[in-house]
């Protein structure tokens, strides 16, 4: 295993970082798809996961998101599970998605949340409450309840529907 930037450059111990992974259990590429497999696999047979995730000082690994999903606020890296976690602590609220949203030069934090039924937590008091348990850059600029959020059969929340109402 390997914790590596976007860039591929390896992070230090404990650090966030792509999860990389090579062995004989993992696949050598996509079968007829080499530009696939150039996406994925590195020349020396690294398999590119997708997963951000670090590593404790005892061996124990930690997923905490997505590469695809990560928004890039400021400089500085929002991890959506974290906010959603927050924001999953609100006593009205039964489950969250965060995604980003382009603004120029930059990227916004964007909150849906669905909502338990006669809740009447606003949105300017779901912010308030992320602001105090996240960092400034890690707040969301919006927060949008919804009436339930949009899910596959699996109950996995589908985050592209929501890219779309943004």
């Amino acid at each position: 295993m390997r914790f590596v930037t976007l860039e591929g450059v390896d992070v230090a111990q404990g650090e966030v970082g792509e999860l990389w992974v090579r062995g004989p259990n993992v696949m050598l590429g996509y079968y007829r798809n080499p530009e696939q497999t150039r996406a994925t696999v590195t020349e020396d047979g690294w398999l590119k996961t997708g997963d951000l995730a670090r590593q404790d000082a005892d061996g124990a690994l930690h997923i905490v998101g997505r590469s695809k999903e990560l928004i890039i606020r400021s400089g500085f890296n929002v991890y959506p599970a974290e906010v959603e976690h927050v924001l999953n602590a609100h006593p009205d609220v039964v489950q969250s998605a965060v995604i980003g949203r382009a603004v120029e030069g930059n990227e916004e934090v964007i909150a849906f949340v669905e909502l338990r039924a006669g809740a009447k937590v606003t949105q300017a008091e779901l912010i308030a409450w992320c602001g105090e348990r996240l960092a400034p850059y890690k707040r969301p600029a919006e927060v949008r309840p919804l009436a339930a959020l949009p899910a596959a059969s699996t109950g996995k929340i589908l985050k592209h529907r929501l890219r779309d109402l943004v």
